[in-house]
């Protein structure tokens, strides 16, 4: 169990309390579009954008503050939190650590304020995990900068105004805010995943990018461009959690609800089991998952390689396995199109693929241990 202090015991129960009354009722059934009324709701309350400083319309509060919104909500609307999770710990995260004054002013109070979302465009045709073999190039002309290329697989792009893009220049990869209706910017295709959701693919042909538009640029600036992706992956960690826990609260209420041979099926060992073991994972993972974020903001810096990877790597192998433990316990009701675990279902397996497979996350474990030896033991 987590230590939380008064003000983060109250934050998460006023959120729970939020969430129970007001997205409960409509929770699973937004096809894959965006949660707008939550959104809206969240921002009025000032429960959107809570890490990000007062100056920007933000709570001024940590990123271990944000996870725990991500959780609070996530046990009743995943959708919902999913949306959290995509504007406080990803590319508005990227934002506010490392653009110019000017782009965060232009960029961040629209995402707190509930009005709009940013994107974030890593993937391409060709290169996936492997952001060395990017092809999109920022170029300078005459002293003004340009982007050609394309991304595939970005999330939210209907709904956003514009997207943070990684992208090579002449001295190293670097990343630069484009929005979607710049000339040179064309949508090409959409896609649905499994999970209902929208990804898209697009192309960018002599896109003129404002100087003050660029966040980082070789060097030391793109080793912190994978620094802030730490958060990321803590943010991919949080949201699958979120994912299991409403998963296993739906089975336990099931297992009491449901009656096989004149008693509740949760009487029988094996479903005692499956619930033991569920709640023992999910609560590995969020230790791990919040240890990472608070050792990170204790330090002042973003979290380190091996415990954003560790974190993302057990916490997306976890939600799969309790998910599909909350559907066994649930029987063939759990397996129709249209239940609750069924969506959660397909929305767990994604965490394996998002902000970095898990291949890629042992890659950066091992990397780190050859590195820098085994964790401390303090």
């Amino acid at each position: 169990m987590l230590s939380l202090s008064p003000e983060q015991e109250l934050l998460v129960s006023s959120l729970e309390e939020l969430a129970e009354r007001e997205f409960a009722e409509k929770a699973f059934t937004w096809d894959g579009e965006p949660p707008w009324e939550n959104v809206e709701l969240l921002a009025d309350r000032g429960f959107l954008g809570v890490n990000f400083p007062e100056e920007y319309g933000g709570e001024g509060m940590t990123e271990s503050d944000a996870m725990l919104t991500i959780e609070a909500v996530g046990r009743i609307c995943p959708d919902t939190a999913e949306y959290l999770y995509n504007q406080q710990m990803v590319a508005p995260r990227t934002i506010e650590m490392l653009a110019t004054e000017a782009a965060k002013e232009r960029y961040l109070p629209p995402v707190i304020d509930g009005e709009g979302s940013v994107a974030i465009g890593i993937s391409e045709p060709e290169a996936g995990s492997d952001v060395a073999a990017m092809n999109t190039t920022v170029e300078e002309v005459d002293g003004e900068l340009y982007v050609d290329g394309e991304k595939t697989w970005v999330s939210n792009v209907e709904h956003s105004r514009a997207v943070l893009v990684w992208a090579r220049f002449p001295e190293g990869l670097g990343s630069v805010i484009v929005e979607f209706d710049w000339d040179g910017v064309e949508i090409q295709h959409h896609y649905e995943n499994m999970a209902g959701h929208h990804q898209t693919h697009f192309v960018m042909e002599e896109v003129h990018v404002p100087a003050e538009n660029v966040v980082t640029r070789g060097g030391d600036g793109f080793k912190r461009q994978l620094q802030a992706l730490n958060w990321e992956r803590l943010g991919s960690a949080t949201l699958a959690n979120a994912i299991g826990r409403c998963a296993l609260e739906k089975a336990v209420e099931y297992a009491g609800d449901r009656r096989q041979f004149d008693r509740p099926i949760g009487e029988f060992q094996g479903i005692e089991w499956k619930l033991a073991d569920a709640v023992t994972r999910l609560e590995a993972a969020r230790s791990l998952t919040h240890r990472a974020a608070i050792r990170a903001n204790e330090g002042g810096q973003p979290p380190g390689r091996m415990d954003a990877a560790m974190a993302k790597l057990y916490a997306s192998e976890t939600v799969e396995r309790v998910v599909s433990e909350a559907l066994q316990v649930h029987g063939a009701n759990g397996y129709q199109r249209g239940h609750p675990l069924e969506y959660l279902y397909r929305a767990a397996r994604g965490r394996r693929l998002a902000a970095g497979t898990d291949e890629i996350q042992r890659n950066q474990i091992a990397a780190a241990l050859k590195r820098n030896g085994l964790p401390t033991l303090g």
